[in-house]
């Protein structure tokens, strides 16, 4: 790496601090960068710059938005009895690209983590509580992971939840479609186990 030119080594760098990006790929996108059109170059610096200053959370749910509400909470056709809620954007993304749920959501900005110094008060589980008040939410679905930090905090929530007067369900997880069972982990079995239903 030492000779390269010290902005591209900057570039590198910086691209290397990207999570999922390693050195390896890090050196490989600035060299594509590198190669690519002043144009192309600049739109991708210009993209960066825009969404940096254009994109913010959602003033009801905590989704990504360049509005005040995010466009599920700004459409009046969603059934806004129903919240469904996730641990970051992405997973509500996932949801609404399976097309199986027209409620709003509530994005927590991440899981309980003690080993993260990750507790209550750094997730958005009081905003929550208090839109489930003001809004008079019906159901509040807990869509949070099913490894051992999205469990505590599904429980974690559902416990907070107890005192109002909210059906509180969780998403049921289990074996894929066309999934060998022994392939499938200790934890999926359980809980396809767990939230079986009559045939």
């Amino acid at each position: 790496m030492n000779h390269y030119p010290p902005s591209l080594k900057q570039l590198i760098d910086n691209l290397s601090r990207l999570p999922g990006i390693g050195r390896k790929s890090a050196e490989r996108l600035a060299l594509h960068i590198l190669k690519a059109s002043p144009r192309e170059a600049d739109l991708l610096a210009g993209s960066i710059a825009e969404v940096k200053r254009r994109v913010r959370l959602c003033r009801r749910c905590f989704a990504l938005s360049e509005d005040e509400h995010c466009p599920v909470c700004a459409n009046g056709s969603r059934d806004h009895s129903r919240i469904c809620v996730v641990e970051k954007p992405a997973d509500m993304a996932a949801i609404e690209g399976s097309g199986a749920y027209n409620g709003t959501y509530h994005i927590l900005q991440g899981a309980l983590s003690p080993m993260d110094d990750i507790g209550p008060d750094e997730l958005r589980i009081a905003e929550l509580l208090r839109r489930v008040v003001v809004e008079g939410a019906a159901e509040v679905i807990l869509a949070t992971g099913t490894n051992v930090e999205g469990e505590a905090t599904a429980a974690f929530v559902a416990e907070k939840l107890h005192p109002f007067p909210v059906r509180v369900t969780r998403i049921a997880s289990g074996v894929p479609m066309g999934g060998d069972l022994k392939y499938v982990d200790q934890v999926t079995l359980k809980r396809a186990m767990e939230t079986r239903y009559d045939t």
